[in-house]
């Protein structure tokens, strides 16, 4: 027997009933809750990874939000454009944003990251959604993880 499940973008009204199944999920008897533009972001993206793409969407938000709150910000870029971009101006959608401005974001929630992981880096990529070889060539080009690890170092001396 085949049952046809139609993907999630055709069905966008389970978004808001499985994100707050995975919220539950990932922390439990917690009251965590899910802005109104979270979700029109949750809602208007097309979900190509369909609900394990939801599911990691919601992990992540949780893992990098406050625990109380998942707004806008906590959501990968890619979601959270959806709803403050048409369509057809993606390209030009942060003309003011620098070089420079974007690679402190980057180390800043890399950082973060981190810190929240108490520096296991295998933990802190899947976080981020980046291979550990990529996690370690950011760590070292911020030089991130290396001032901590000195600093315990030299404490154990």
């Amino acid at each position: 027997m085949t049952v046809h499940v139609p993907p999630l973008r055709e069905r966008r009204s389970d978004i808001p009933m499985l994100a707050h199944w995975f919220l539950e999920r990932c922390v439990p008897g917690s009251s965590v809750q899910v802005t109104n533009a979270a979700m029109k972001s949750l809602m208007q993206y097309d979900w190509p990874g369909n609900v394990r793409e939801l599911e990691n969407c919601i992990e992540r938000a949780v893992a990098l939000g406050d625990q109380q709150v998942i707004d806008v910000d906590d959501l990968p870029s890619a979601i959270a454009s959806t709803a403050q971009v048409p369509d057809g101006d993606r390209a030009s959608s942060a003309p003011g944003l620098s070089t420079t401005d974007l690679e402190d974001i980057e180390r800043s929630t890399i950082q973060r990251v981190f810190e929240q992981v108490k520096g296991d880096k295998a933990l802190a990529g899947k976080m981020l959604g980046i291979s550990r070889a990529t996690l370690y060539r950011k760590l070292k080009r911020y030089n991130i993880g290396s001032r901590s690890h000195a600093i315990s170092s030299q404490a154990l001396q």
